[in-house]
């Protein structure tokens, strides 16, 4: 890949915590004949040879299957712990070193400890515990289910409780009193089962989701089970890694103790069962990088699940999110959000400084790509060669969305922009969309022709009002019989008009040879044999070039002979005139000795002449006025049938709207509703009117606006009809309704092709846990409220990145815990997030994959940011629980003194 050094460099920071597949039941060689009663040469799938042999091939197994954590559990026994570490290194893999413990009432545990520790370290554990026979064996300890646990912890280890649904497990060897407390232990952190939780049996289904009262464990860590579960089993043989049951997938910053008890607190969050849903692939901010201004030299490698940007104030966090949309080339949605982005692009971006972010895009195929951007210029796109494609950011993540502080509040006040948040719910294809584009375009085109053949028609009338006073001249003249004497010169003019009309229709024929000379030379590079050198079907393919060839050639052979016969025609023409000029200089003479006869008789000839060239001039205008009305007719009823399309498509797009209320009304059941308001938006229609008609308008809107539903061609229809038609339906009256039905017929024209947009209410539940629904309309809500019912929107059915500056600032913090971390916990597995923020619930109850420690130092007499990479992480690495407990709860003592005052 060719990116930039910078990308590099952030590419090689840490990412945050990651799924390690782990199998953390793995038995050393002699395992299957000491407890399974085979000889080491008829087990199946061992070796003949030594134990490192066999620890060798089992360590080639786990890489094969890409396990990268092995937990080394041999009863009672911890002498292959290294052996098994030392091979396990060579492949990158991380040992848990460990023994299976066998309680005083026969219950079995995985007792694991960090990496590195000596098995002479775990033998005196065992030696502790009552464990002193040197080979393995399956005695019991003399630690109970109660003691084990906490033994084990105060060592620095963590328990599994093993195989509890099967035997030696602790819900099939315990029974009663002793069977809940030891399930409620507060030191067993994790159990042991074969498969997905819906494959267990309904008692013990119930117990693990902590359903079953009885059993019910106090702060279940996460939404569905109250114990964190994984799957493992006995792996004995290589082949074993390769079950579905060996191993399981469990997100830590590393493997560590400290990441696997964060897991198993967190399970909801930080393990997936081989039986669960695959996670949705999605689009992903890779890498940022700056270099100039304020973040100079500042890089992070994002996770593609929740990032969280935290650091006191003025150490760069919103110039981050501002950065983000600055290289997306993304607008902010609110005024104030607007004027916010170009002032930190201007005063802390700074001109010359440049942004890099590397992006993955996962459809139609995986790619990435690099977005640069240096203030003041656009963006630019490079592939994974460094080359500069003609892509746009949108191109490539289609659907991020990024609000800087207080802009989500912002949003509430438009429920034009509230529908555009519900759009993102709305299944639309690309044709209606395009189809949409085509009517609007068509009936934009036909109106303007409507409007154009109307001033021609109307044009054409007003030159024919003179042919009646034209007739009744003539039938004077006609009377008197000028017309016989001025036959010949009568007739002349007709001769006159038939050269006149061949010039207008061989100009007409230039016109469309003009016209239809622009389609030659054919484009055909698409066709050319380079382009389809690489295609499969490239033989099938390779007549396209000849075929089109052949048709430039005719055509363009076409053109030219239609030239030549037109310049034929032309110089024919031309002739014929030259003829007829000399025909008409003879009857010249002759109408000239007639105008003087009829002088002496005080007859005007001329006039008579005059008359009948105006009447043969008039006679193509009363022609093309006829042409025009059925041009007119015909373009009538085509626009008709694309109104009755235009108001299909509205209602289509208004219907999955609503259906969109309804997904989003049933996924935020008692949290929040919407409810959509047909052509709610009217200010399109009212500016419309206001403008083009004018005067005193206000009793009309008003009467408008009432109307429970409003079609604007509706409207048209009654201005058409008159003043009486808009009282009786709109109770429209008085001067209001004069001026609407004088309206012209464009302005009509243009109200009907409106489409009033829909609006969307959003109402939100603020009624306490068990309480009836009590909803409250944006209206009537806090500030923080509103803000809460628009992330409940954000957060719903996406695929693309959302990125929020500080959402707490105008969130309820009740909200924040208790609606919005559980839905961002569980929307985490489709979409990326990042946000900034002094709340501490976002990262910790969030479960945040990668936290970012922003500080700064000073330099130079100047604040320069930094994010070092220690401070780069999961609550799971001790640097960054530490500086989340410093900077976001206050420090320790800060937080014990809360929890003292509030008695927890």
């Amino acid at each position: 890949m060719a990116w930039p050094e910078s990308i590099q460099q952030a590419l090689r920071l840490p990412q945050g915590a990651r799924f390690y597949r782990c199998a953390l039941q793995v038995n050393p060689p002699h395992y299957a004949s000491t407890y399974r009663g085979a000889s080491r040469a008829d087990e199946p799938g061992t070796f003949e040879a030594d134990d490192q042999a066999q620890i060798e091939a089992l360590v080639a197994s786990a890489a094969a299957n890409q396990i990268e954590v092995l937990g080394i559990t041999d009863h009672n026994h911890a002498g292959s712990v290294e052996a098994f570490a030392a091979a396990a290194a060579r492949h990158g893999i991380v040992v848990f070193p460990g023994f299976e413990a066998r309680s005083k009432e026969g219950v079995h545990f995985l007792c694991l400890f960090p990496p590195g520790t000596r098995a002479s370290q775990l033998a005196r554990y065992l030696g502790e515990i009552g464990i002193h026979n040197e080979e393995p064996n399956d005695d019991c300890c003399k630690l109970s289910c109660d003691e084990l646990p906490q033994f084990i912890a105060e060592r620095g280890g963590i328990v599994i409780a093993a195989h509890i649904t099967q035997a030696n497990g602790l819900l099939t060897t315990l029974r009663g009193q002793p069977c809940i407390n030891a399930w409620r232990n507060r030191h067993l952190l994790a159990a042991q089962i074969p498969g997905a939780i819906d494959g267990l049996p309904v008692n013990y289904r119930r117990i693990i989701e902590n359903t079953d009262p009885a059993y019910a464990r106090e702060h279940a860590p996460s939404e569905r089970v109250a114990l964190a579960v994984v799957n493992a089993q006995d792996v004995v043989d290589p082949d074993d890694f390769a079950k579905s049951s060996a191993s399981c997938r469990i997100k830590m910053t590393e493997a560590t103790i400290e990441g696997l008890r964060q897991a198993f607190l967190d399970p909801g969050s930080r393990i997936r069962l081989n039986g669960d849903a695959p996670e949705h692939v999605r689009a992903e901010l890779v890498a940022m990088t700056w270099v100039g201004g304020f973040l100079d030299g500042v890089a992070i490698h994002f996770s593609e699940h929740l990032n969280v940007l935290i650091g006191g104030r003025g150490t760069g966090k919103s110039t981050i999110i501002e950065s983000i949309r600055y290289v997306l080339d993304l607008p902010a949605l609110g005024d104030g959000a607007a004027l916010a982005h170009q002032g930190v692009v201007n005063d802390v971006l700074q001109p010359g400084t440049r942004v890099s972010l590397l992006v993955r895009a996962h459809h139609p195929a995986v790619s990435e790509y690099v977005i640069e951007r240096t203030v003041p210029n656009t963006p630019v796109v490079r592939d994974s060669t460094g080359r500069v494609v003609s892509l746009d950011p949108s191109d490539i993540l289609a659907g991020v969305e990024v609000y800087g502080q207080h802009e989500m509040s912002e949003l509430t006040r438009s429920p034009e922009k509230l529908t555009r948040l519900l759009e993102r719910f709305v299944d639309r294809y690309a044709t209606t969309v395009t189809r949409e584009a085509d009517v609007a375009r068509e009936l934009s085109r036909l109106r303007a022709e409507l409007i154009a053949a109307e001033e021609d028609l109307k044009d054409a009338r007003e030159r024919l009002e003179a042919l009646p006073r034209y007739d009744e001249t003539l039938k004077r003249y006609q009377a008197a019989g000028v017309e016989d004497r001025l036959k010949a010169k009568n007739l002349l003019l007709s001769e006159e008009q038939i050269l006149k009309t061949a010039d207008e229709r061989l100009q007409a024929v230039r016109r469309s040879l003009t016209q239809f000379a622009k389609v030659v030379p054919i484009d055909r590079r698409f066709a050319a044999e380079e382009a389809i050198a690489t295609l499969p079907g490239r033989d099938v393919l390779t007549d396209v070039w000849a075929a089109l060839t052949d048709l430039e050639t005719a055509l363009s052979d076409a053109v030219n002979a239609a030239r030549a016969a037109t310049d034929s025609a032309d110089a024919r023409l031309k002739v014929v005139r030259g003829n007829w000029t000399e025909r008409q200089a003879q009857i010249e003479t002759d109408y000239q000795r007639v105008l003087r006869e009829l002088q002496k008789e005080r007859i005007d000839g001329t006039e008579f002449i005059n008359i009948r060239r105006a009447i043969a001039d008039l006679q193509p205008v009363a022609e093309e006025a006829e042409s025009l009305k059925t041009r007119l007719a015909d373009r009538r009823r085509e626009r008709h049938e694309l109104l009755v399309e235009w108001e299909e498509l509205a209602a289509q797009s208004l219907r999955l709207l609503q259906q969109a209320a309804k997904r989003v009304n049933r996924q935020l059941a008692q949290l929040v509703r919407v409810t959509v308001t047909p052509a709610g938006q009217r200010e399109p229609l009212f500016d419309l009117l206001r403008d083009e008609i004018g005067g005193q308008l206000r009793p009309a809107l008003d009467r408008l606006r009432a109307c429970d539903v409003l079609s604007p061609r509706q409207l048209a229809d009654a201005c058409r009809a008159g003043v009486d038609e808009l009282e009786k339906q709109y109770k429209i009256s008085g001067a209001a309704a004069t001026r609407l039905a004088g309206a012209t017929d464009e302005v009509l024209m243009r109200i009907e092709e409106l489409t009033l947009p829909n609006t969307t209410q959003v109402e939100l539940n603020v009624a306490g846990d068990g309480q009836e629904p009590l909803w409250r309309s944006l209206d009537h809500l806090s500030t923080g409220q509103k803000a809460t019912a628009i992330l409940f929107l954000l957060l719903l059915e996406a695929d693309a990145p959302l990125i929020i500056d500080q959402p707490e600032d105008d969130l309820d913090n009740r909200f924040i815990s208790e609606g919005i971390v559980p839905k961002m916990r569980d929307e985490k597995r489709r979409r990326q997030f990042i946000l900034s923020t002094h709340n501490a619930n976002i990262p910790v109850l969030g479960d945040a994959e990668l936290i970012v420690a922003l500080s700064t130092l000073s330099k130079d007499g100047e604040s320069e940011v930094i994010a070092p990479a220690d401070q780069m992480g999961s609550l799971d690495a001790a640097p960054v629980r530490e500086l989340v407990e410093r900077v976001l709860e206050g420090g320790r003592d800060a937080f014990e003194a809360r929890r003292r005052k509030y008695g927890f």
